[in-house]
């Protein structure tokens, strides 16, 4: 009987347990981008601020984090890089409003912005075309098992895709929509 109680206590302590998965998330974000976070350019005339985002419970052995934003629905035919984070420390969790932003220095120290399919570094908000279905753009964080990506600063965002792919542990998205 004590061994069936044991046994009972051991099952229930298990199911009641919650799981902790690597989750990201923003204060800043709802379902739809805002005017606040949209591109300024290509006839959008948004803020072009970088969300605050945060994020918890990294998997063991997590040595550093980048960050992407993806919009696969852009009429290129290979989609659109509009941000790319990379070599973020381990003891970060999280990027302030605005850290997107080439002039306000707001990255944490030792990570590094790559190039976006804007053709330069630095976070470019949501334009997707006039009258086209609302884009999903994926914000993603990577829990990496390296501390340093290993990439130049001139590297393609096709070229830190791979690297990403070959060195994370776990990640985590949100999608958030816009239309024009």
């Amino acid at each position: 009987m004590k061994k069936f109680i044991l046994f009972l206590f051991a099952v229930i302590s298990c199911l009641s347990a919650k799981a902790q998965t690597f989750t990201l998330k923003s204060a800043d974000l709802g379902g739809q981008f805002t005017n606040e976070f949209a591109s300024n350019t290509f006839g959008c005339t948004g803020l072009n601020k970088s969300p605050q985002l945060e994020w918890q419970n990294a998997p063991q052995g997590t040595k550093s984090f980048a960050i992407t934003m993806y919009d696969p629905n852009a009429p290129t035919g290979s989609g659109w890089w509009h941000w790319v984070v990379l070599d973020i420390p381990a003891s970060v969790h999280q990027l302030k409003q605005g850290a997107g932003s080439q002039r306000a220095n707001e990255l944490p120290a030792g990570a590094t912005q790559g190039n976006t399919d804007f053709g330069v570094p630095g976070y470019g908000g949501p334009c997707p075309p006039v009258n086209d279905a609302a884009h999903g753009y994926v914000i993603t964080i990577f829990a990496l098992k390296t501390d340093k990506l290993g990439v130049g600063d001139k590297a393609s965002p096709a070229l830190v895709g791979f690297m990403l792919n070959q060195n994370v542990i776990a990640k985590a998205s949100l999608i958030i929509y816009a239309k024009r």
